[in-house]
Formats: structure tokens, C-alpha cells, sequence
């Protein structure tokens, strides 16, 4: 699997210990920077190269870090075709691919240990979309409302 990751200064070192991991797991990691520890960058030149990598070759997955991840996951969700999720247990790592189809992994490097962190990666790159009608539906709803910007319509109240 290639994998696209972008990270500001609070998460180079667990981007540079996810790049190490991948590739020992078999994986193609695209280090899309910050390239060196620079304790006053800005995460979206990274996120959003990492998330527009993604975005443009199918069947990758992308992994995006700051402190909290919140900065990243709006700044990878701004990418046209990008399905971020914030991850912080392994359900919702999980549950962002099962679920959700999540093309792209936020994560906070300062919130979780290196363990918990590899393993949100480790959950996210093995599980599979459940393709289950529900979440298809949804998936199209938010496809065509980016294509669009039309909301979905309301469901009947009964």
C-alpha cells in the first residue's frame, strides 16, 4: 500500500517513526514533509500536498499529524476527494475505514503514545470498507454535495 504523510514540527518524529514502520511492514511511504524539525512551520504546505497525493492516485491512504490533528483533518478535508477522520482509539480508526471509507488519517502526536499511534495505523491501513448500503448512501450524499455544493434533501417526517 502506498501511504502519502504530512506533518508540521509537533508531529515529525512520529511521521519519521510511521515512515520507518511502514516501509518495515511492507509498505510504500511518500514522506510529503516537513523534511527537518522546525519548531515553527506550519502544517498546511504538508497536510495538504500529503491529502492532494491521496486524493489523486486511488487505492492510497494517507496519514496526517499535528499536535491534535484537528488543524490537519480540516486542512486534509478542504481536498476535493479527500475523506479525513481524527483518529484517537482503535474503534474510530476502525470505524473510519468500515465505516466511512476514510481515504486519509488524522492524528495528534501529542495526545497518544508512539504505540497507540502505530497501532490507529496499523487498524486503519487493515481495515476494510464494510461497502454496506447505509454507509454507501451516505458516502454519495457528501460526494455529491461536494461535486454540487446542493444539500441532500431532508428525510419525510412522520
Amino acid at each position: 500500500m502506498r501511504v502519502f504523510l504530512g506533518s508540521d514540527h509537533a508531529g515529525f518524529e512520529l511521521k519519521e517513526h510511521l515512515v520507518s514502520w511502514l516501509e518495515a511492514n511492507g509498505h510504500e511511504a511518500v514522506d510529503c514533509g516537513a523534511f527537518e524539525y522546525d519548531a515553527v512551520d506550519d502544517y498546511p504546505p504538508f497536510v495538504l500536498r500529503a491529502a492532494e497525493r491521496t486524493a489523486a492516485e486511488p487505492g492510497t491512504l494517507g496519514i496526517v499529524i499535528g499536535g491534535s490533528g484537528n488543524g490537519e483533518v480540516i486542512a486534509a478535508n478542504k481536498v476535493k476527494g479527500v475523506r479525513a477522520a481524527l483518529v484517537w482509539s482503535e474503534d474510530t480508526a476502525a470505524l473510519a475505514r468500515e465505516h466511512n471509507d476514510a481515504n486519509v488519517i488524522s492524528l495528534g502526536a501529542r495526545q497518544h503514545d508512539l504505540a497507540s499511534a502505530t497501532r490507529f495505523v496499523e487498524l486503519f491501513i487493515e481495515t476494510a470498507y464494510s461497502k454496506e448500503p447505509r454507509h454507501t448512501r451516505r458516502i454519495e450524499m457528501l460526494g455529491d454535495y461536494e461535486r454540487t455544493g446542493k444539500l441532500p434533501p431532508l428525510p419525510r417526517q412522520t
